[in-house]
Parts: structure tokens; sequence; C-alpha cells
């Protein structure tokens, strides 16, 4: 199963391999995704999908293969460069800073960024979008409720101006209706025009929200389609849906 290619990629990998040691993470994958779309990888645990999200956002080394971005090559580009020109991740976890207030880590979102003008209509956005943070921003972000440090790493990301955001299990350790507006969130950051890949447990909900999406196993690409494609195949809803 497959899809065509997006007209317009934001990022393309090509061939990537990543290798812990001796452990072949990563095994030579190809992934596109393109502008404003919202892209699912899904698959087990120790897939290799964080492994993935990590090389594309500079915190692992390639051992092989290529990353591109915008039509560029930034795979031999350092995290923080990545960053400035318009790649950031909500890691696994959220990596919150604990002992900060709300505002402080929202605003340690935007600290490469010199338009500062431009950084005070971001945090509106952000509040407008997130009002449960607003309502919050003076509360040390270590004593949040899971969802709401959740939802204050998606909007430290977002300071960044981001153009393409790496989602890393979003809902993980979530209650159900914590997860529904997580996905509403995200739902409402692809719609503003903000190209979206998603690493997400709850394949049932990342497929339905996402355009298209692919499916990992022991570091391959085994899979790829669209979201409605791939919640319809039998192999797929056997080993992911439970049925």
């Amino acid at each position: 199963m497959a899809t065509d290619a997006p007209a317009s990629p934001v990022l393309e990998v090509r061939g990537m391999e990543v290798a812990y040691g001796a452990i072949q993470a990563v095994q030579g994958i190809d992934l596109t995704v393109g502008a404003g779309e919202l892209v699912c990888l899904i698959g087990a645990n120790g897939a290799g999908k964080t492994t993935t999200l990590n090389a594309i956002a500079g915190l692992l080394p390639l051992a092989g293969g290529e990353i591109r971005f915008l039509g560029e090559p930034v795979h031999s580009l350092p995290a923080h460069k990545r960053l400035r020109r318009g790649i950031a991740l909500v890691p696994e976890g959220r990596g919150i800073f604990t002992r900060l207030t709300v505002e402080e880590n929202l605003r340690m979102g935007a600290y490469t960024r010199p338009d500062k003008q431009e950084v005070e209509a971001g945090l509106a956005r952000v509040y407008a979008m997130l009002p449960r943070i607003r309502e919050r921003l003076t509360q040390v972000a270590g004593t949040l409720s899971g969802g709401e440090q959740q939802m204050l790493a998606i909007g430290r990301a977002l300071l960044s101006h981001p153009k393409l955001l790496l989602l890393d299990e979003p809902s993980m350790g979530l209650a159900p209706l914590v997860v529904e507006k997580i996905f509403e969130v995200i739902q409402t950051v692809a719609s503003e025009g903000v190209t979206v890949l998603l690493v997400e447990q709850n394949a049932h909900l990342a497929l339905e929200f996402a355009r298209r999406g692919y499916v990992m196993e022991s570091g391959r690409i085994t899979l790829a389609g669209s979201g409605a494609d791939l919640l319809a195949d039998p192999k797929v809803r056997a080993a992911y849906l439970g049925e």
C-alpha cells in the first residue's frame, strides 16, 4: 500500500539509518511529509519511532542516509540549528522545566527568536489555543496535571514558530477526555498550516486524525497509506487496533 508523494515536501527522509552501537535501530527508512500535512508514524514499542523523531530533530546522528528539510540537507546540522530553521520536537515525556513557571517554560520556546513583538503575538496565539495554560502562567510547571504539562510542552514548541512540529506520544499516560482535548489542539495546529509528524501509541486515534500514515516494525517502514486506508487494512487492525 502506498500513496503519492506530496507535491510540496517539507520533510524528506531517504535511506535513514540510526544505530546504538551494534544495534541497528532504524534500518534505511524513507518517509515524506508534505506542506501542511498531519502524518502519523505508528508501530509497537521498540519499533524505532522515537529514534526516528530524535534523529530528524538532530538529537541522534545518522549511520546512513539523509534528511532534507524544505529541500535542503540538514542531517549534518546540530539540533539547535535545525530548531532555528523550523524543526521543533515535543519529546516523549514532555521535557518541561518542572521548577520554572508556566510562563517561563513558554518563553524558553522562543529563546532563539530575536523578533520580540512576534514572540508576544505568538504567546497571545498560544494563550487563545490553550486557555487552561493561560490561567496557570504563574504556577510552577511541575505542579500541573499530566494533560496540562502536555499542553504546555506543545505551547512551548509553538513559540519557536516551527514549520515542522514533531510530536512523540502526546497521549501517553493521559485520561481519554484529556487525550481528546490534546488531539483537538494538534488538529488546530495543523489547520493553521504547521506541518506535523506524529508518533502515537493510540493508533486508531492517530489514523483518524492523520491524512497519511506509516507503519514501522523492527526499524523498517512496512506499510504506508492514507489514514483511512490504514484503518481499514486487516494487518493494521489485527496488530495495532486490537481487532
